[in-house]
């Protein structure tokens, strides 16, 4: 995947980290039992070291793609991290791979189940059917039917069930008392942790003068790997995470001494709307994590619309949600060097509709004008020239007499594309002007 020699440096630095084996353990007298209770499989450097080498002919080196236009937005040096460009659209599947290569023949014989409302689902199929390891995915019975069946196209069997990703994750755990089966955690694993961590192994590679790495958090994995990679090989970076606002499992959790469970809450940023953090995941983010900011969900929307149109990218909410972290939180990084993980880019086609026309609405560039007219003929076509006039394209007319409130008049709405918020007050001065009178533009 990476040049070892450039990004880890020289063999003699593994050997200084190495453990002995539990079985050299044994064999050494100098050694009491007390030390052989840690030697255990430890998540650090070198285990997204291992996990890197372990994924490169599986997984793709995602681009970190520099921004001209967003880093003068930002005043910084902006580098997005285009996880979206995975082959399942998002970084899961890193996490996915590494932890499927972990398991032993017979695992795999039996076969795995995994919970999942989308990308881990997603990234879990697709590389069991490479690896040949039979993948029963469950699934909630809301979830959006086009994840459902990009799930089944990358091999996975599903089962809908429940109403929550909790429930589905229960019926998940009877399969795995019922047949055996491997279970693939969609975070809160050491091995999909590790997976996810390789990205920043990949950022302090590709951006040498990295200051601070700005990444969505869910259960931890993604933000939690990330961070003790990229802090491993330079202290010096910040890390900062961001959470929904109506998600705040981590502020939770640090308030708690421990993960605690949250409700769960309707957000745009789906894919970070976990409901506790993990237990491998809480503490890494704790050690590694320099700062963590809520963003809400008007925030997130204005980011994908953002990407969309200034860097032509597809983000879904959880993937955006870094951009409007550095777009609307004081976070001190003017000048900086900046990279934000866009984490996937699974996100309905319906949703983007909803979320350019609101977008375009609340920059300006659409004008939703309502007017009471009088019944006359002439009158909409006066109204219409005079739009026309002050170049607003028209888009749509409603002309309903019902809508009145007085016989001989006729409710009239006009949506019209427009360039400002200044060119829309321009329109209607015009139009007050003329004659028109009691408009209203939402």
């Amino acid at each position: 995947m990476l040049p070892l020699i450039s990004l880890w440096g020289p063999s003699s630095r593994h050997e200084e980290r190495r453990r002995p084996t539990l079985q050299e353990a044994r064999t050494d007298a100098k050694l009491e039992q007390s030390d052989l209770l840690h030697l255990r499989p430890m998540l650090d450097l070198a285990s997204v070291e291992a996990a890197a080498r372990a994924i490169e002919d599986a997984v793709r080196i995602s681009p970190c793609a520099y921004s001209e236009r967003l880093s003068q937005l930002t005043n910084t040096q902006l580098f997005f991290k285009l996880e979206n460009l995975q082959l399942t659209g998002s970084f899961k599947e890193r996490g996915a791979c590494n932890k499927l290569l972990s398991l032993t023949a017979h695992e795999r014989t039996q076969g795995i189940v995994a919970a999942s409302a989308g990308n881990h689902a997603q990234g879990v199929a697709y590389h069991a059917k490479r690896l040949g390891i039979d993948a029963t995915i469950v699934m909630p019975e809301s979830t959006p039917l086009v994840k459902v069946s990009e799930t089944r196209r990358h091999g996975g069997q599903v089962i809908l069930f429940g109403h929550s990703y909790d429930e589905a994750y229960e019926e998940a755990q009877r399969i795995v008392a019922r047949d055996g089966r491997a279970y693939i955690h969609a975070f809160d694993d050491p091995a999909i942790i590790a997976g996810q961590g390789t990205i920043g192994l990949e950022l302090v590679q590709q951006v040498p003068k990295l200051d601070a790495i700005i990444v969505a958090i869910g259960g931890g994995g993604l933000a939690g790997g990330i961070a003790l990679a990229a802090k491993s090989l330079k202290p010096s970076l910040r890390v900062i995470g961001v959470e929904a606002e109506s998600m705040p499992t981590l502020i939770k959790a640090r308030e708690a001494g421990a993960p605690v469970r949250i409700a769960r809450q309707k957000t745009l940023a789906d894919g970070i709307a976990v409901g506790k953090v993990g237990q491998h995941t809480y503490p890494l983010l704790n050690r590694y994590l320099d700062d963590l900011v809520l963003v809400d969900d008007e925030e997130v929307a204005e980011a994908i619309l953002l990407m969309l149109e200034a860097e032509k990218t597809v983000a879904e909410g959880a993937g955006a949600a870094p951009l409007a972290a550095l777009r609307h939180r004081a976070l001190g990084l003017d000048g900086k060097t900046v990279a934000l993980v866009v984490g996937g880019g699974n996100i309905d086609v319906n949703l983007i509709s909803r979320i350019i026309e609101r977008g375009l609405t609340k920059s300006g560039r659409t004008m939703h004008l309502h007017a009471t007219l009088e019944d006359v003929p002439g009158t909409l076509a006066r109204l219409i020239g005079l739009l026309g006039e002050q170049n607003a394209n028209i888009l749509q007319v409603e002309h309903d007499r019902a809508k009145s409130d007085e016989l001989g008049q006729v409710f009239v709405e006009v949506v019209a594309e427009t360039r400002s918020f200044g060119h829309i007050e321009s329109i209607v001065q015009a139009l007050n002007l003329a004659g028109f009178k009691n408009l209203k533009v939402s």
